[in-house]
């Protein structure tokens, strides 16, 4: 039987929502997930496992072996480049540890500073993630390696009672300095210099 239920008798009402109670739940559920903030945001791709990459912001601490007076703790500039005592500025935004290592060591070798010279890169301090929207406090934080969205949150005191608590907006620059938004669950791994904006949720 089809047609409009509400011009249906009450015996044959009941009988079309059984027929159909499947479709109604999937319209429900559509319904639901569209209204609901953030939901049409495409999902967060899964994050490679490969080595992390310097950028502004980031301390780092550059240890040239045989020569204390080099070495140090220096802050990747805005202008994406760490300045060191002899050597100079040295590109850094993009380059793995091990890439700014070999670089250190080419300059001091151009430079007639050393033969055969030995350079360390470690990163002392990440540059910040970003949380703002519906938690406790916003601000900002240094990244720690294997930081989720949800531990991020947690570092500003956690969801607040408006909050949509099963995604994020989260918004990340990409190889290509673009910046773009996703939506991400609560264990995605975030990266440094992500924005994660927890949502409103509007029941």
């Amino acid at each position: 039987m089809s047609g409009n239920p509400r011009r249906l008798p009450v015996q044959d009402r009941r009988r079309f929502l059984v027929r159909h109670a499947s479709a109604l739940a999937v319209l429900a559920t559509g319904a639901t997930a569209c209204s609901t903030p953030g939901a049409t945001l495409p999902p967060l791709p899964p994050s490679a496992a490969e080595p992390y990459r310097l950028g502004p912001g980031d301390r780092v601490r550059v240890t040239v072996f045989d020569d204390p007076q080099l070495s140090g703790d220096f802050r990747v500039s805005d202008a994406g480049a760490i300045s060191l005592p002899l050597a100079g500025s040295v590109p850094a935004t993009g380059r793995t540890t091990r890439e700014v290592e070999r670089a250190i060591e080419g300059i001091l070798k151009e430079k007639g500073l050393f033969q055969q010279p030995s350079v360390a890169v470690e990163v002392m301090e990440y540059r910040s993630v970003y949380v703002l929207g519906m938690v406790e406090r916003g601000g900002q934080a240094p990244y720690q390696p294997g930081m989720t969205v949800l531990s991020a949150i947690a570092v500003f005191g956690g969801f607040n009672y408006r909050a949509v608590r099963d995604h994020v907006s989260l918004t990340r620059i990409g190889e290509d300095g673009v910046a773009r938004e996703y939506r991400a669950g609560p264990q995605a791994l975030v990266r440094p210099g992500d924005v994660i904006n927890v949502l409103e949720r509007w029941f």
